[in-house]
């Protein structure tokens, strides 16, 4: 479709963004941009997932957020995930968030009770309880492992080390934000760029003597694993907090409609200046704890919560030049190289021109003075040229018919929409260097293979001194070559040796991503091994003259469509490409696809459902199908063990042809007893 081509195409890039952004603040506490520009760019992926669906084929963000810990310190795994959240940037946003809300509960008249609370610009950190004792203390981390700041975290005057109260749980994980007061910072400033940066800096020294010195500060606002779970709210949560002694933001408030919402928004983006902390954003969680549960996360997020950002910073400044960029899946990109300016604390260079129709749309031109702005995107956008300050001499931008490489290139025509695509491509793959190296950042990047210490600039290099063409080469690698260059000691030479070694051991739904086939992202990955379960299958798949047919199967399974049987298709009917594949098979060690669930009541089932449910939404009821072992699928076929029919307006077609191929079928009564059981 028009939209997939661009939205994939910005993915990438801001995905590529987000990584350097991590590396350069956790792993060396220096932040390149502010937190609350960080934040921007994490959400404004998210956001384009939830705006649109087929994004989600592409979903990287969970693996992103955050970064490995450091070998500064301990690692530890979080008892429950950190995960990121989704943001809006407007009314609309919100609107949509609110409406996912209540289809996937199925409640259709009842206002939902939200609870807000300012999104504090500062570093997450989680506080662990056993028996009122504080036991440990993280850092995010990857948002599945974080680091050990336990002594680092006492430091900070108002965080409990011990708790009392009756009712209090067994097992206690606090999420909190950690932070220095604007007046506090005042007196650091020249020791560190920002407050986020003092925070994060001081959570990662060594020695706790030196965090001390740094006057910190937090807000509790969030939970985790908690043993027995008695809180029935947030809002009940916090107060509870409270009352055990965790300081709380005290500007949370319960709303409970739209209209609420705005006025919170305008309110508190008036009231921030006077706050003696940094937000970006007001956090809407849905209040009821019970519904939380029952909407739980997606891969990246939580369904029941949402960051409602502040509106975007703009500047003016002037275009110096027009270039383009070639993408992984040879989608040209147009960069406007633009007189520096600053735009949120950050000093801006280039924008970007998205494509040829963006281009043409809003007439932008070499010379043009334009205004830019910073709304989450990786690249500042372009939104508008200032026409009356256009030079009369200035010249239309031609955008180029071919790739940097001299291969034409084409607007692809959606089979489904029959529409032009809005995104010239090069259709080259690995025969075009400038796709070929993209591909190769794609394959060493955090969710595919993770090679860590193969980021984008020694990519450039290694595929310069021609040390890397494909991946297979990684694994090849002349280390005595290496060590000749600048900067590669025997360190860092080591290092590298060792991540690329352990990066030989991979899964079989993060090989499949890995290589990179166009519209196939992480979930369609996980749908995709889980088909065909072994490696041993896929590279029969590859050289099987059923292709067909077992193309037809996958298109059976609820989350593969049309558009990505036809990429799966295209990508192993090149040679190149299936030669490629199979060179970096011998170099790794794939294991088999791990169920979601290894045990439940639809272990191994496969099942479909038609008709609305009385109780809940069709998402739901196919999350917990998920849950409980079950894998759903999108057509009826003799493959299919249940057809669940709700009550609601079921399809009499399906229901007739399950009856004719002896389909057990399991009503909405029957549905909700095993649920029960």
């Amino acid at each position: 479709m028009k939209e997939d081509s661009k939205i994939i195409d910005n993915f990438k890039r801001k995905i590529k963004y987000l990584k350097k952004q991590n590396k350069s603040y956790y792993e060396f506490d220096k932040p390149l941009i502010s937190d609350a520009e960080y934040d921007k760019i994490k959400n404004e992926i998210i956001d384009l997932e939830k705006q649109y669906p087929y994004l989600k084929k592409i979903a990287t963000i969970e693996k992103i957020i955050g970064t490995p810990p450091s070998n500064k310190f301990k690692k530890i795994k979080h008892l429950y995930p950190m995960l990121s959240l989704s943001n809006a940037f407007n009314e609309d946003d919100m609107i949509s968030f609110i409406k996912k809300v209540k289809n996937f509960l199925n409640f259709s008249e009842q206002n939902i009770e939200l609870i807000c609370e300012p999104k504090i610009d500062g570093i997450s950190a989680t506080l662990v309880y056993e028996k009122g004792n504080l036991v440990k203390g993280l850092s995010r981390g990857d948002g599945k492992i974080g680091e050990d700041i336990l002594e680092n975290l006492k430091t900070v005057k108002e965080i409990p080390l011990k708790i009392k109260g009756e009712d209090l749980p067994h097992l206690l994980e606090v999420r909190c934000e950690i932070f220095i007061g604007k007046k506090d910072f005042n007196e650091l400033k020249d020791k560190f760029a920002n407050p986020r940066n003092a925070a994060g800096g001081s959570l990662r020294q060594k020695n706790s003597e030196e965090t001390a010195k740094i006057p910190l500060k937090y807000f509790a606002y969030g939970y985790g694993a908690v043993k027995p779970m008695m809180f029935k709210s947030q809002i009940f949560f916090l107060e509870k907090l409270k009352k055990w002694g965790f300081k709380t933001n005290p500007i949370s408030k319960i709303v409970k409609n739209l209209t609420e919402i705005e006025n919170q928004h305008k309110k508190i983006d008036q009231l921030r200046s006077s706050l003696d902390y940094d937000i970006d954003g007001l956090v809407y969680k849905v209040n009821d704890i019970n519904l939380q549960k029952r909407l739980g996360n997606t891969s990246n997020s939580p369904r029941w919560a949402i960051a409602y950002k502040f509106s975007s910073e703009k500047a003016t400044t002037t275009i110096k030049d027009i270039t383009i960029q070639v993408g992984r899946t040879g989608a040209i990109t147009p960069v406007a190289r633009v007189e520096p300016v600053t735009v949120g604390g950050v000093v801006v260079s280039n924008a970007t021109l998205h494509n040829e129709d963006e281009i043409i749309r809003k007439d932008i031109r070499v010379g043009d003075t334009i205004l830019i702005q910073r709304a989450g995107d990786v690249i500042p956008q372009v939104i508008s040229a200032d026409l009356s300050k256009r030079k009369k001499d200035s010249q239309k931008f031609k955008f180029p018919k071919k790739c940097l490489c001299g291969s034409e290139t084409i607007k692809e025509i959606s089979k489904s929409t029959k529409k032009e695509d809005a995104v010239r491509r090069c259709l080259k793959g690995y025969e075009c260097n400038y796709t070929a190296k993209e591909k190769l950042k794609h394959v060493v990047s955090k969710e595919a293979l993770n090679v860590d210490g193969l980021g984008k600039k020694v990519i450039d290099q290694f595929w310069n001194l021609k040390f890397i063409k494909q991946p297979s080469d990684i694994f090849n690698l002349n280390y005595d070559k290496i060590k000749t260059l600048e900067g590669w000691g025997e360190l860092s030479i080591t290092n590298l040796q060792k991540a690329i070694n352990k990066s030989r051991n991979i899964s079989f739904d993060k090989f499949i991503f890995s290589i990179g086939i166009r519209h196939i992202g992480q979930e369609n990955a996980k749908i995709i091994a889980s088909y065909f379960k072994t490696i041993k299958e896929l590279k029969n798949f590859m050289k099987s003259n059923s292709r067909a047919k077992i193309l037809k199967e996958l298109l059976e399974l609820d989350g593969i469509g049309e558009t990505q049987i036809n990429s799966i298709d295209n990508f192993f009917s090149n040679v190149t490409n299936t030669q490629i594949t199979i060179n970096l098979i011998k170099e790794l060690n794939i294991f088999e696809f791990k169920t979601i669930s290894k045990k439940g009541v639809f272990l191994n089932k496969k099942i479909m459902f038609t008709g609305g449910f009385r109780n809940m939404s069709r998402s739901e009821a196919k999350s917990i199908a998920e849950s409980k072992g079950g894998k759903v699928l999108g057509s009826i076929s003799k493959k299919l063990d249940y057809l669940v029919v709700g009550e609601l307006k079921p399809t009499k077609k399906k229901v007739d042809k399950a009856k004719d191929m002896k389909i057990r079928i399991i009503s909405e009564q029957e549905w909700n007893k095993i649920l029960n059981s």
